[in-house]
């Protein structure tokens, strides 16, 4: 008889890997730095021309029709066109067509310190892994450059599946990769998307805080809960914990073995 399996469901941008600096404001920025060099716009100004637009702004609607990567790409250009526009940026088709390039490029991305490791711990105590993530079409890529795509049992990117974490459709997907589980549980650092959208699913959420975009959220702490707290099946009731982010001067808690 085969047991059934321990599943975390992983979030990937904000929760196991990032990229520098953290968001799409600041890739613009590098974007501007090169296409409008001495330039006077600030993060803040493109933080908020890039609040609306973007699949995940609209999570509720499927988008199928973007599954290809160029079509999703080109959506995404036009949004950023659109903010440039509105932002009186001279030249908004240049940098937002730079953006893809940017924004993908594999140098750009890390892997959080704790990320790997404690992926691979809780393998050793019998969980497999999902990753569950609103994110680019090059997704793949990424994780294959940073050497973590093995170390799941499934990837579902909303570029390619067509929905967006917190839509229902997205943790059914989850739920299907897993196949029959013992523990099924969501870690994620936006309480939106992932805490409240998994447990609108009827599935455990941890939710790694990030108070700042800056901010290293806790894995080892997340692994802890895992690892120590005992499974209390209630899809009604889903169990919520919530973890601040890891202290910049506080010692690397040690893995548990």
């Amino acid at each position: 008889m085969v047991t059934p399996a321990k599943t975390a469901i992983w979030d990937f941008d904000g929760t196991l890997g990032h990229r520098r600096y953290g968001t799409w404001a600041e890739c613009l920025l590098e974007v501007l730095d090169v296409h409008e060099p001495g330039h006077r716009w600030t993060f803040p100004e493109l933080f908020q021309a890039l609040a609306t637009g973007f699949p995940w702004h609209a999570a509720q609607e499927p988008h199928p029709h973007l599954r290809d990567p160029d079509a999703w790409w080109d959506h995404i250009t036009s949004v950023i066109a659109e903010a440039l526009t509105r932002l009186g940026i001279s030249r908004p088709q240049a940098a937002a067509a730079a953006t893809r390039a940017a924004y993908t490029d594999p140098a750009a991305w890390s892997l959080y310190p704790q990320a790997l490791r404690v992926l691979d711990q809780l393998t050793e105590h019998g969980w497999t892994h999902i990753l569950l993530s609103n994110h680019v079409p090059e997704l793949p890529e990424l994780l294959s450059t940073l050497d973590i795509d093995t170390r799941f049992q499934a990837v579902i990117n909303s570029a390619a599946s067509g929905y967006e974490k917190p839509h229902p459709h997205a943790f059914r997907l989850a739920r299907a990769a897993a196949g029959p589980a013992l523990r099924l549980v969501m870690i994620g650092d936006n309480p939106q998307a992932d805490a409240a959208g998994a447990r609108r699913a009827g599935i455990d959420a941890i939710w790694v805080r990030r108070d700042q975009h800056t901010d290293t959220p806790d894995l080892d702490a997340a692994a802890r809960i895992l690892l120590t707290s005992e499974p209390v099946p209630n899809e009604q009731h889903p169990a919520l914990h919530e973890i601040p982010p890891l202290q910049p001067t506080a010692p690397e808690a040690l893995p548990i073995r």
